[in-house]
């Protein structure tokens, strides 16, 4: 079973064009479209500028790997360097700014630059740097964590606790997928939780970002297992509510979240932000051409898209979403370019196994349609921050009055 996805539609049209889900800027070469769509989407909560955005890709050869390399690369550095020479003059808000951009902005340097390449983690070092500068500065300050997994390594972490002076808080385990990592879940996950009280852990497991690129590690179907390690961690704090704890993971990561779910019963909700039923079925046409081959061999570990394709076979939901205990949502764009098929049998199973799930489709005209809402990510945030609110308990007017940091 497969499915014809808007990702692999390739049309005449030499000018950008607004598609249902959002944004299409060069529709010859879908894959960097979309792409360039994610870059443009998290400027809105901090991730870039528009502006800067539309100056890089103004400098791109359309469809050139390396032009986007250089482009991104030439922005960040910019971005690094005011915020490293505002800080010194005491803008700490503008230095902050800065260093956010610089982060994502960097995540996108490295996107299509191969694994071997030397310059792909030159990139991510520097993208961790601003990372490291940007929540390090803020109030309270975020913390860069190493958590212990298996065999002498570990996942690589942040840690923000929300500015509310509540005591224990509840927590939100924030992960990607196949290529979103820890640090791009500032956008995506991680704001919309601390706006409204949540504190988050932020990180890299097995198949992601640091954990990936510095310890070798790829990816593994009991997720479980390291949100387990997480679990774990966050119970050795004092500022967590060790009742309150929730995993989100987006695109592949919504597999894993809903593979931790059914079996970590520690976790009090889980959330797949964009839900995958079976990556073998996903990806059964996918070959060596496919725009995320380099992605997906590196992270299965994998030689060849067939290998891999063997390896993802167990990474099935079916068989293993009835053992869920806690509430479940799933959101997904309604005109997801991966495909929308997946979500629905997810959902569907779930409910007829008496799981507790909600599915929310986002629409074209709340935009947010695309996946994971790159088009859109703050109604994505929205929408699942609201949801894990009222999980919680949560009364975000009473909230508000115990705010020690409004400017979050």
């Amino acid at each position: 079973m497969s499915e014809e996805f808007l990702i692999d539609q390739v049309t005449n049209e030499t000018h950008g064009v607004y598609q249902p889900y959002g944004w299409h800027h060069w529709p010859q070469f879908p894959w960097m479209s979309y792409q360039f769509r994610r870059a443009l989407g998290e400027t809105q909560e901090g991730g870039g500028a528009v502006s800067e955005c539309f100056l890089a890709a103004s400098r791109m050869i359309p469809g050139d790997e390396e032009s986007w390399h250089r482009e991104w690369k030439r922005i960040a550095d910019f971005n690094q360097e005011r915020g490293d020479s505002e800080f010194a003059k005491g803008h700490v808000r503008t230095a902050m700014n800065c260093w956010l951009r610089a982060a994502n902005y960097y995540r996108h340097t490295e996107f299509w630059l191969k694994y071997t390449d030397p310059r792909r983690i030159e990139a991510f070092t520097d993208m961790e740097e601003c990372s490291r500068k940007f929540i390090s500065n803020l109030n309270p300050a975020g913390e860069v964590l190493q958590i212990p997994y298996e065999n002498d390594k570990t996942l690589f972490a942040y840690f923000v606790r929300a500015p509310f002076d509540t005591g224990k808080q509840p927590a939100l385990i924030c992960m990607g997928g196949l290529d979103s990592i820890k640090d791009e879940m500032w956008f995506m996950q991680a704001h919309g939780a601390l706006q409204r009280g949540i504190s988050v852990l932020m990180i890299d497991g097995p198949g992601q970002g640091g954990t990936l690129r510095r310890h070798g590690l790829p990816t593994r179907v009991d997720y479980e297992v390291p949100i387990g390690k997480c679990i774990d961690y966050l119970l050795t704090r004092d500022d967590v509510d060790p009742a309150r704890i929730a995993v989100c993971g987006s695109s592949l990561g919504g597999f894993y979240a809903a593979r931790a779910g059914s079996y970590e019963h520690r976790l009090a909700a889980a959330i797949s932000h964009g839900a995958i039923w079976s990556i073998s079925e996903l990806w059964a046409n996918a070959t060596e051409t496919h725009g995320l081959a380099d992605h997906i061999k590196t992270v299965f570990g994998a030689s060849s898209m067939k290998e891999a394709l063997e390896k993802a076979r167990p990474f099935t939901l079916e068989g293993h979403l009835e053992n869920m205990k806690c509430p479940y949502l799933i959101v997904h764009g309604g005109h997801d370019v991966l495909g929308v098929a997946q979500a629905s049998r997810v959902y569907d199973y779930a409910r007829a196994k008496g799981v507790n799930a909600t599915l929310r489709l986002v629409t074209e005209e709340e935009t947010g349609a695309d996946h994971c809402q790159h088009d859109n990510p703050t109604i994505g945030q929205e929408l699942m921050a609201d949801w894990l609110a009222g999980v919680f308990g949560i009364d975000e007017r009473e909230l508000r009055k115990k705010a020690t940091n409004p400017l979050i």
